[in-house]
């Protein structure tokens, strides 16, 4: 029997020897008081690969985005975000339960919306209308395939931000495939934002983790909300010290699970049902689309298990999968193999 081949998502990664031995020597302190000399190794590592003045290390990628919405707005502000991304989908409604706030969700091209589009909905100073606050992007996008926000367009939402006196926020949870693809480091990307996300524990491959940086006064209450959302951590150096080696080890070899996303993309699109828009793989995530009158995305996940590959629907018409550290290029080619026999 063949190994089960997992494509659900980037999160299924497990620590490598190499990071455990680096966990197991790490040097802890109680990070709450600030003194746990790993997690500050990282909190400014990040900050200054960022080039921003502090950073926060959290324990998951949602609190860091709420954190951060938080830390923006006050209750009754308005947070204008897209209609796919994850803030808007899978965080539990945490934005209205936690700030207080509402979010205005816009359709964007590929998950990224314009500053025009963005432009007219800001809402007019009207006692009627709940503020705008604060505008977050998503960078790259889970939901339309890991795709690249342009940073053109990133820097006219900045300009207009500006203009409205909004803060920015990017949810950078795989902003390191963007940097790996396009080449711009993550302090290019950075520059137009008045905080940034990221997570270690997706492409990079550490076991747990994020990250929110931004200025030493925002820093500040993100750290005051970290404690009240019950994310104060003690002696998590160890934690902090897979996300250093992730980082340091893994961030660069990204290229290779974008190179097996475009081959699995490739070879699903001479597959029956399977139908991959190639202009939207551009980095780790492939998401089928599968053809109307076909055998629905559910059933198909379905046989996939069965034969020991692992996939998740989006919806009846599309599947998603997800290339990472665990996944090699022979890999692939089993799984396109086994995906022929099954639905050629």
């Amino acid at each position: 029997m063949m190994n089960q081949i997992d494509l659900r998502s980037d999160t299924i990664t497990v620590p490598t020897a190499a990071m455990r031995t680096f966990m197991i020597r790490a040097k802890v302190g109680d990070d709450v008081f600030g003194e746990d000399p790993t997690v500050n190794d990282l909190q400014n590592m990040i900050a200054e690969m960022l080039d921003m003045e502090a950073a926060l290390f959290v324990p998951s990628g949602t609190q860091a985005n709420q954190i951060s919405i938080n830390s923006h707005t006050n209750p009754g502000n308005e947070v204008i975000c897209d209609y796919n991304s994850h803030i808007f989908n899978y965080e539990s409604g945490a934005a209205g339960m936690l700030s207080g706030v509402q979010l205005h969700p816009i359709i964007g091209k590929n998950g990224h919306p314009t500053a025009e589009q963005i432009s007219s909905v800001i809402r007019p100073k009207d006692d009627h209308f709940p503020q705008t606050k604060l505008i977050c992007l998503e960078n790259t996008h889970n939901r339309a395939g890991g795709t690249i926000f342009p940073l053109e367009e990133i820097e006219k939402i900045h300009v207009l931000a500006k203009e409205k006196d909004l803060r920015l926020h990017l949810d950078g949870a795989r902003l390191w495939n963007a940097a790996i693809e396009t080449g711009k480091s993550l302090k290019e990307y950075a520059a137009f934002f008045d905080s940034v996300s990221l997570c270690f524990s997706k492409a990079l491959g550490a076991p747990v983790g994020s990250i929110v940086a931004g200025s030493k006064e925002f820093i500040k209450r993100a750290h005051s909300y970290r404690k009240a959302y019950g994310g104060g951590m003690r002696q998590v150096g160890i934690l902090a010290a897979a996300c250093l080696f992730a980082v340091e080890n893994h961030f660069e070899r990204l290229s290779e699970d974008h190179r097996n996303a475009r081959l699995l993309a490739e070879g699903l699109n001479n597959v029956g049902p399977f139908r991959v828009d190639l202009d939207s793989v551009q980095t780790n995530i492939v998401i089928s689309d599968i053809q109307q009158g076909s055998i629905d995305a559910f059933k198909i996940a379905e046989r996939l298990k069965e034969n020991n590959i692992l996939a998740i629907a989006f919806g009846s018409h599309k599947i998603r999968f997800v290339t990472h550290l665990n996944i090699s290029q022979e890999d692939i080619e089993t799984c396109l193999q086994v995906i022929t026999s099954l639905f050629k």
